[in-house]
């Protein structure tokens, strides 16, 4: 069996308000990420995707706290670590792609300069050489060498994302983080972007973590899924089996809400109501509110996740739910 880059287990986060009151972004969080693997973080928005990555990377606001659990990366829990040995990982071993890359950018900084940035900063080769590995980024992310020496203003949407995942690539990291990578682009050149990630994916054999809230993506470029709901994982499957044979009814209704070309309907599903907030979190189930098959427990006691299927020896991921209706065994993470 095939073992794990990382590892995240029983990830829990909040936020301490000012107010005084505390939102839980995150609670008892698990996965597994594979060498070379393409793992999918879904939900509406407010369900604690982004959280995540940033909870993992350590680079949560002032106001966050991380109360529980460990993220595995390489052997090496990243909840241990002193901030200067998070630095050396960030980048040179981790990177992430983030939202909005207009506003990830340094507006006033040569694009170029900004993809050396990361490269000098580890120490990872002289000027020169890092100069020439600028080159070869950007024309690895379908950028001429030639548009090097322009800023951020200048690059179209779809180029400013390629420049962030060439500044994520800068230095030969083993897994990526991307978070919403075709927001705000449209179609076509989304479809570029997921295309470049996959090519590069294979070339470079990157592990890649992907928000995102369109099931298109999933579908197209995802091995595994987690589906996420009040900071909580509501599912946990390889694609095939959360598009096959979805099991928590939220996961169902997300699908029923998405157009299929392949089983087309005549109308889409939609789900009532909108997300728990963070810092009202419902008793019980946190989807109970919204859901059409809920039973008596599901407004006074909290479901665990239950194994729906265990590992393939291929290594793929289990199948797992946290729902009353479904019977079996509590899913165990190693």
């Amino acid at each position: 069996m095939t073992e794990s880059l990382l590892s995240v287990r029983n990830l829990t986060t909040e936020f301490h308000l000012p107010d005084g009151r505390i939102a839980r972004a995150l609670e008892d969080v698990s996965f597994d990420v594979l060498p070379g693997q393409t793992i999918g973080l879904v939900g509406e928005s407010g369900c604690g995707k982004t959280t995540t990555l940033m909870s993992v990377m350590r680079l949560l606001p002032a106001s966050g706290r991380i109360t529980a659990g460990h993220a595995l990366f390489k052997g090496r829990d990243l909840m241990q670590l002193s901030e200067q040995q998070m630095r050396s990982v960030r980048w040179r071993e981790m990177a992430i792609v983030f939202q909005g890359a207009m506003n990830a950018l340094n507006p006033v900084m040569k694009v170029g300069d900004q993809i050396r940035e990361p490269i000098e900063l580890h120490n990872l080769m002289d000027r020169d050489a890092a100069e020439k590995r600028v080159g070869e980024l950007l024309e690895m992310v379908g950028i001429q060498r030639s548009r090097r020496d322009q800023y951020p203003h200048q690059y179209s949407g779809g180029m400013r994302q390629r420049a962030m995942i060439a500044m994520a690539l800068a230095c030969s990291p083993s897994l990526l983080f991307a978070d919403e990578p075709t927001t705000a682009l449209d179609v076509m050149i989304q479809a570029q972007v997921l295309d470049l990630l996959k090519e590069i994916q294979k070339h470079l054999g990157l592990a890649i973590v992907m928000v995102t809230h369109d099931l298109g993506v999933v579908a197209e470029v995802c091995d595994s899924v987690v589906v996420m709901y009040g900071g909580k994982v509501a599912e946990y499957a390889s694609a095939d089996a959360i598009y096959n044979e979805p099991q928590h009814p939220y996961t169902r209704r997300l699908l029923a809400s998405f157009p299929d070309l392949i089983r087309p309907s005549d109308t889409l599903a939609s789900i009532p109501g909108t997300p728990p907030r963070l810092t009202d979190l419902p008793t019980g189930c946190r989807f109970h509110p919204r859901c059409d098959v809920k039973v008596e427990a599901c407004d006074k006691e909290t479901p665990v996740l239950k194994m729906i299927e265990e590992q393939s020896a291929e290594g793929g991921a289990i199948h797992c739910a946290a729902c009353h209706l479904l019977h079996g065994e509590e899913a165990k993470f190693q």
